[in-house]
């Protein structure tokens, strides 16, 4: 989604009904330069238009203590089964059998060597390195992540042997818990972690690795049938039930100033899964007021704040809200969303750097000078996740327009191929590089979270309502969806091209709905025509273009999506401009000649400070339109070439770049 278009998004989403670190001086120091004639930089949103309904303007919405009231919200759109999408040909499938190539190399014996040990259990497995090293305090979380991926593979495919591999690691972890004898504890780190916690002492996030297990196992469940997984999962629940009930209010909440990760969304959706409850005012107790407080209120005070800490606990905020109708859940999200993706997103669909928000919204030139290590891909994973939320609630499309343009660069441009091995940071420094995991001694959170992501890419392709089947993105594959008899492929090589079909394998004989997303990219120019045979109006960018008739077997719609080239500065800085070729983020080539293995792989982020240096050139626009001056290289796919510049520079898909490459440009 442009970022031209995104100026509104703030004000329109609004209306839909339904580790801090101390940044450097320069931080204080943005200012905002003038815009060259050929852009138009983004505009600040305008001040909210309202106050929290029904409160006070000097009481906080979550002032009082929580009463959970099961009152579940009927969502407005909802996805198909994992398994009522079919993948075919192309860079989704393509990076689904790389990921799932990794899965099948880990062996679980050495998945399970810490819980093992720490049960007392005996083990000869070498243990894994990285974060999962027996010294790490984090041990534990990518076991959580491997079990989630498996569980989603499983859904995605029927592959057994991906489920058997996960039964048995469910089987393992289950020894793992009678052994300890805990009254449901389960870890690979002892129970002695969380002492520590309760006294305010340093310890590294032991209830971000509970969640991680807890929402793998139920995973198991929900996805793969694994009963056993299901009655783990719920003793661990017990355990934290009666840590966190133990706690007065006030001591909780200074608890959860340690990142705790998705606690309360593995709680919401236990609750879900079993009718009971109790996991949801389990869950409650991890509501961390002075972070929803202000977000609540429409306040930005992400300023400081760890990204990967926050955006799982405005997921589970989703999640209540659509267990408890409490509005107060739905305007953190929504606002959250509005401001995180709105004022603090790159070009490529990430934010934060070094892991945290660095400045006031709108300030992203000054932020990305900061560092190298720039849009945490954890960060992209999640904010995903809390996208789909808001489009269950709304089948609002600019959200699909922001879920495609982070699925199809900051995603797939975190994955190497082949090897399934994936980044931490995606950075956007001039000259950066993608700096790799390695196949067992890494384990970072953004390894979980791409193990996880890979598997499930087919996820948000197509949703439905009762009567309607709505094409959101342009991949090759068919959707099969079985409550309505009706069988739907998509043929198309996007986004090669942006010619797309879609044809009608089988269909009742009763009217429905086809809903096809016409991307905020496009231009007015779309078109689209039914059995060969042109439609009079064309599809607004921005929207869906609604067909309703008795479909028959055979019926064919072919779209034409024109993509053009266009600009995206930076809102503090015109002169930082970033290409776009429809939703397709372009970067500048440059050759990896001279980096060492050890600066390509391991590294969380790129030591550009510790690589030979190269001249990344500023460029001058020739006019208005970036297609005046940047050109296709002939016989190339999605390859695009400067003209007139002192140092021409050849442009390729950001998700295709693994040399050095540059984004942001300065352009005058």
């Amino acid at each position: 989604m442009s970022k031209l278009n995104r100026r509104d998004f703030a004000k329109q989403l609004a209306a839909i009904p339904v580790g801090l670190a101390a940044a450097p001086a320069v931080l204080g120091q943005a200012g905002q330069a003038a815009a060259p004639p050929n852009v138009t930089p983004q505009k600040k949103p305008p001040a909210p238009a309202h106050k929290p309904r029904g409160l006070a303007e000097e009481t906080e919405a979550f002032a009082a203590p929580l009463e959970f009231t099961r009152n579940q919200v009927e969502p407005v759109v909802r996805p198909f089964r994992l398994d009522e999408v079919t993948l075919e040909a192309g860079p989704l499938l393509s990076a689904r059998d790389w990921d799932r190539g990794f899965i099948m190399r880990l062996p679980n014996d050495r998945l399970l060597h810490n819980f093992r040990v720490n049960a007392g259990l005996p083990s000869s497995a070498v243990p894994l390195g990285g974060w999962e090293d027996p010294k790490c305090e984090l041990r534990g979380h990518f076991v959580g992540h491997y079990l989630s991926a498996c569980a989603l593979l499983y859904a995605a495919t029927g592959d057994q042997a991906v489920k058997a591999k996960a039964d048995e690691l469910v089987s393992g972890l289950a020894q793992c818990q009678a052994a300890l004898n805990q009254n449901g504890y389960l870890s690979a780190f002892p129970s002695e972690f969380f002492d520590r916690l309760d006294r305010l002492e340093k310890v590294w996030a032991p209830y971000y690795t509970l969640h991680k297990i807890m929402a793998g196992l139920l995973d198991m469940k929900t996805l793969a049938g694994d009963n056993q997984g299901l009655d783990v999962v719920v003793k661990m629940a017990a355990w934290v039930d009666a840590w966190t009930a133990s706690k007065t209010e006030e001591h909780m909440q200074e608890i959860l100033n340690t990142e705790y990760g998705g606690m309360n969304e593995v709680l919401y959706n236990l609750a879900a899964v079993t009718g009971d409850d109790r996991w949801a005012r389990t869950g409650d107790r991890f509501t961390k007021k002075i972070f929803f407080n202000p977000l609540a209120a429409r306040r930005d005070e992400l300023k400081g704040l760890h990204m990967n800490t926050h955006v799982p606990q405005v997921i589970g905020a989703a999640r209540r809200y659509e267990l408890s109708s409490d509005y107060r859940f739905a305007d953190v999200s929504r606002f959250f969303f509005e401001t995180v993706s709105e004022a603090r997103t790159y070009a490529t669909g990430g934010s934060s750097n070094d892991e945290h928000w660095l400045t006031e919204p709108h300030h992203l030139a000054a932020e990305m000078k900061v560092s190298a290590n720039h849009q945490e891909c954890c960060c992209a994973y999640n904010m995903m996740k809390l996208a789909r939320h808001l489009y269950g609630w709304s089948g609002d499309p600019r959200l699909i327009d922001y879920y495609e343009r982070a699925l199809m660069n900051h995603r797939l441009g975190a994955i190497e191929p082949q090897t399934g091995h994936t980044t931490y940071f995606l950075s956007l420094a001039p000259g950066a590089w993608k700096t790799i995991c390695t196949e067992d001694q890494s384990f970072w959170c953004c390894t979980g979270t791409g193990l996880e992501e890979f598997t499930k890419v087919n996820d948000t392709i197509y949703y439905h309502d009762d009567n309607s089947l709505f094409v959101n993105l342009y991949f090759a594959s068919t959707v099969h969806w079985r409550e309505r008899g009706v069988v739907l492929r998509q043929k198309t090589n996007f986004p090669e091209s942006g010619r797309t079909e879609l044809a009608i394998g089988e269909s009742p004989a009763s009217p429905w709905t086809l809903r096809i997303r016409i991307p905020a990219w496009t231009t007015i120019a779309n078109t689209v025509t039914l059995n060969g045979k042109p439609l009079e109006v064309a599809g607004a960018p921005g929207s869906y273009l609604t067909l309703t008739r008795i479909w028959k077997a055979g019926d064919r719609v072919e779209l034409d999506l024109p993509m053009r080239l266009t600009v995206e500065p930076l809102a503090d800085d015109p002169t930082q401009q970033a290409f776009l070729f429809g939703p397709v983020v372009l970067a500048g080539q440059f050759p990896k000649a001279g980096l060492s293995d050890k600066l390509q792989h391991g590294n969380v982020g790129p030591a550009v400070a510790k690589a030979p240096p190269i001249d990344v050139p500023a460029l001058k626009a020739a006019g208005d339109d970036p297609a005046e001056w940047i050109k296709p290289v002939a016989g190339e796919v999605l390859t695009f070439k400067t003209t007139a510049q002192a140092e021409d520079v050849t442009l390729k898909p950001f998700n295709q770049s693994f040399e050095r490459f540059a984004v942001y440009w300065t352009v005058t």
